[in-house]
């Protein structure tokens, strides 16, 4: 994306193609494994790693070897303007919740080398202290670090032979709002944006999810325009002819 000067466009006085302040604590809690408090913004969230030393029953039953990383997510009640009830209270995970953590889960993943990884689960729990926009990337990013952290400790504690990590992780929001292109949405501006997508690469550049989310169907190939043209194009997206000779888009998660 071209560089665009600081404007009233924005609530925060950021430039089009500016992230938003980024602070990572880590250590915060001591008893997980692995754990760091992430500032983006105004969103916080505290992303914490435990390890069973054993693997989901699936696993056994298949003969699979290797190990599983899996998430959880939640919103704590005080994070949002509102009082967010907790899932308990209506008996089942919301979808939302339910959607970011297979999210958080499968771009985990795709960091490790699982055979690697040993006969053990990896739990990744992250919880929202404030949400201001951008708690799905948040948590991603902050796993990542998380994650980082735990298998440095069990390959110091002798647990795991080889690192298991191949690539960095990490996410970030991109939509448009008002006609404009904009990068790491605040909440304002999430509330606001005619289209708008997560994504997820890693440090060669690769594509791992992108969550996309088109309320109207027109921007979709406004903001697949768009992409291709920015400098944060997306290589992911093709177009493929159909038999009548239409263009069609194809898009999904671990595209070439």
């Amino acid at each position: 994306m071209a560089d665009s000067p600081a404007s009233s466009a924005r609530t925060d006085g950021r430039a089009a193609n500016q992230l938003r302040p980024l602070r990572f604590t880590n250590g915060i809690a001591p008893y997980a494994t692995g754990s760091t408090l992430i500032e983006w913004g105004n969103t916080r969230v505290i992303c914490g790693v435990t390890v069973e030393e054993n693997v989901p029953r699936w696993m056994k039953e298949q003969n699979v070897t290797g190990g599983w990383i899996t998430a959880e997510y939640s919103m704590l009640p005080y994070s949002t303007l509102q009082r967010k009830s907790r899932d308990i209270t209506k008996g089942k995970i919301d979808g939302r919740s339910q959607e970011i953590q297979r999210l958080i889960g499968r771009a985990m993943r795709a960091a490790i080398d699982l055979g690697k990884l040993g006969p053990r689960t990896i739990w990744i729990d992250c919880d929202v202290l404030q949400a201001d926009g951008g708690t799905r990337t948040a948590a991603i990013s902050g796993s990542f670090v998380a994650l980082s952290l735990a298998i440095r400790r069990l390959m110091a504690e002798g647990k795991i032979a080889e690192n298991p990590m191949s690539h960095a992780v990490a996410a970030v929001s991109v939509g448009i709002v008002h006609n404009q292109p904009l990068l790491d949405l605040c909440y304002v501006e999430d509330a606001a944006a005619e289209v708008d997508m997560n994504l997820v690469m890693n440090s060669i550049g690769e594509f791992i999810v992108y969550f996309p989310c088109f309320p109207s169907f027109p921007w979709f190939y406004i903001f697949v325009i768009w992409l291709r043209q920015a400098s944060l194009g997306v290589p992911c997206f093709k177009f493929f002819g159909t038999s009548k000779g239409r263009k069609r888009l194809y898009y999904g998660a671990f595209c070439d």
